[in-house]
Order: structure tokens, then sequence, then C-alpha cells
């Protein structure tokens, strides 16, 4: 249950283009059911599998990983056990990160600030690792994903050997040989990867700038707002031709113009007796506060800026339906932000989701007793938690 628990509190937060995501968890007295993105394209293995990747499509796919291992870091989350067999691929061939069932947080680290299970897969694991004495998860994170560029590449493992502990040595002085055809750049970002002294392994952001890698660079950022388009169904347009482009259609003007709209599985979904998030509560990184309203988007939305104008805070608009409010004083743990995202259910009924984006979750919680509920009073119709509506 503890490794279940850990594993979708990980992927509620690690919300990334190249990760694959989990949309829902609902549970019956006898099944806990993940509902995931499907990934069309199978395995990477797979591709691996029937030989080498060119150079060009190898690096696009280590890019991906990168990107997708970096933003785990950035959210105090490691994998653990990277490898093709848990890179996924979708129907535009991106790769989607899966399989966190080994993965940890920064609350796994003991009093030294290091991780000391020894989990992973042999072939990928980090010397460090295996030496029991205790291991940062980034840089074996990152030793993992340098296997995995050499395989891609090469079309066969670096390390090597039917006796397990001939291949844990090889793995321990990084005992290794790069084919002939790998680039000489390919050979020294590799070596530099594949360090058994991980005080000396390179880091994310030193890979990021090496010049192999930068010939097929893609931002995050541009990456990050495709996929947040995607995932509130508005698409914008991209003048990217790059290979990672994302494929979605255009949509019409009228539909960015509308919030959200929520499908029967959607509403469903909120319900007390399919929401599995009291049983991980300690878990959790966000809090969120709902309610419906029977006023339009258009009145919900002059509220909240009104509310905004009130108590002086920033108001970002990301898209349509989705706000963002800031504090402009510093908290305990900085800016304190909130999203609030409004959902269609009908033209003339909608639901709202306030959620802490950043800052102290204490200093969320007073904010929303205090200061939000109350201003909001006239529009609610009814909070999410209460069993009668408001007259309206």
């Amino acid at each position: 249950m503890e490794q279940i628990k850990r594993e979708i509190s990980v992927m509620r937060i690690v919300k990334h283009p190249n990760i694959v995501r989990l949309y829902e968890v609902m549970a019956t007295k006898s099944k806990i059911y993940f509902v995931m993105e499907y990934a069309k394209g199978g395995e990477l293995f797979n591709k691996v599998a029937k030989g080498k990747l060119k150079e060009d499509v190898a690096r696009k796919f280590f890019i991906q990983l990168m990107n997708a291992v970096d933003f785990c870091h950035s959210r105090n989350v490691y994998h653990r056990d990277i490898k093709p067999e848990n890179l996924l691929l979708d129907e535009n061939d991106n790769l989607k990160v899966s399989d966190f069932g080994l993965s940890a947080l920064a609350e796994s680290k003991r009093q030294d600030g290091l991780l000391h299970t020894t989990c992973g897969t042999p072939a990928y694991v980090a010397p460090e690792v295996i030496g029991q004495k205790g291991y940062d998860g980034a840089k074996a994170d990152i030793w993992s994903c340098g296997v995995v560029l050499f395989v891609l590449l090469a079309g066969y493992l670096p390390f090597h050997d039917s006796n397990l502990m001939e291949m844990y040595r090889k793995i321990g002085s990084a005992d290794f040989k790069c084919p002939s055809w790998f680039p000489p750049e390919v050979r020294r970002l590799i070596r530099k990867i594949l360090d058994p002294n991980p005080s000396m392994r390179i880091s994310i952001a030193k890979i990021k700038e090496s010049s192999w890698f930068r010939k097929g660079l893609i931002s995050d950022k541009q990456i990050m707002r495709k996929m947040e388009n995607r995932d509130k169904g508005v698409v914008q347009s991209s003048s990217s031709s790059s290979s990672e482009s994302s494929g979605i259609p255009n949509k019409s003007k009228a539909e960015h113009e509308k919030p959200p709209y929520l499908n029967a599985f959607d509403i469903i979904s909120f319900s007390a007796g399919f929401d599995l998030s009291r049983l991980f509560e300690e878990f959790s990184p966000q809090r969120e506060e709902r309610f419906t309203s029977r006023q339009p988007a258009s009145v919900i939305l002059s509220k909240l800026h009104e509310i905004a104008n009130c108590f002086r805070l920033k108001v970002m608009k990301k898209e349509m339906g989705l706000l963002k409010l800031e504090w402009t004083k510093e908290g305990r743990k900085g800016i304190l932000g909130i999203d609030a995202e409004i959902f269609e259910i009908t033209r003339s009924f909608h639901l709202i989701e306030l959620k802490k984006a950043s800052g102290d979750t204490m200093e969320y919680k007073k904010a929303i007793k205090d200061d939000i509920r109350p201003a909001l009073e006239d529009i609610v119709w009814v909070w999410q938690g209460e069993q009668h509506p408001r007259p309206q």
C-alpha cells in the first residue's frame, strides 16, 4: 500500500509532456484503478531491439528523456528505474517516461541527505547504488540516462556479462568501449555521464549545454506550453517545425473562447465515493477547493478579477477558464499563488476549482477561509462538501 501511495503522489506532481499522465485514481472495495494516458507507440525497447537508432532519432529521444528527468528532479522526484522498457512512445513517436513504482521523493532521504534503497535494473543502475553506502537520486538517474543513450546509439548495453558480479565490476570501474560509429562529441558526453564518481558526473544542466545535445534542442518552456494547451483543450498554433511537434490539430476560435467542458466521467470522478485523495493526505503536495455556480463564465471571471483588485493580487490569465492569483507579499515559503479554473458543465452551470500553485499550505488555507470564500459568496451555489446549495 505504501508503494501505491508513493506512486500516486509522485505522478500527481510530475505533469510533463514527456511523462505518462495519471488522469484519475478510483477504487472499489477490492481494486484500485489508475486511469492513465495511452501510449500507442509501445515501449522504446521494441525499437532498440531491432538495432541501433539513427543519431538524430536517438538525440530526439534523449532530449525528451532529459527534459522529463530534469522536471522530475525539480520536483524532488527520483525515478530510480530508467530503462528503455519504462520509456513509452505516443502515436507521434514522442517519448513518455512511465513506471514510477520504484521512485523516491525527497522525504525518502535519510539524515545524510542520501537515498539507501538498492533498486533498479542491474545493467542500468549506477555504481554508487550497488555500493550500498547511500547515493544521490538525481546523480543515479543521470547515470541510467547515459546507459539508455549508449543503447540507443549502439544497439547493445555498455555493461554486460553473464556473471552478475563481473558486470558490477565493469559498472564500478566504467569499463566500456564506445563503438567506432559514435561521433567524438557523443563519446565525450557519454564518458562524462558514465563517470563512476558521482561527484564528478556531469549534471543535466551541463548535458543540455553540450554541443551534441543542443543540435536538436527544443526549449522546455515551449514543450510545457504545448502540454498545458493540450490538457485544457486549447491548442495554440506553433511555428516550430521540430520533430517534437505535438501533432494536435488546431481548434476553432469559438472553442478557444470557452472554458473546458466536463464530461460525465469527469463529473463522476469528482464524487467523494471515487476520490482517493484522503488516502494520500500525507503525500499530497496541493490542496483543492471546489464550488459550483449557476452564473455564466463571464460573471465568474469578473468576480475573480474583482477579488484580485480588492486584495491587491496579481492576476495572470493562462488561457480561457484558467487564472492565476498571486499575493504581492512573500510568505513563509515564497509568494502564495492560487490557480482558479472554471469548467463548463452546462452553459449556465459551472464547476470552479481553486488550487494552491505556490507558497505555504497553511497560508493558502487561511486565505481561502478568511478572504476568498467570503468574497465569492454571492456567486457560489454550493461548496464541495456542503449539503445544501445557497439560494440564487
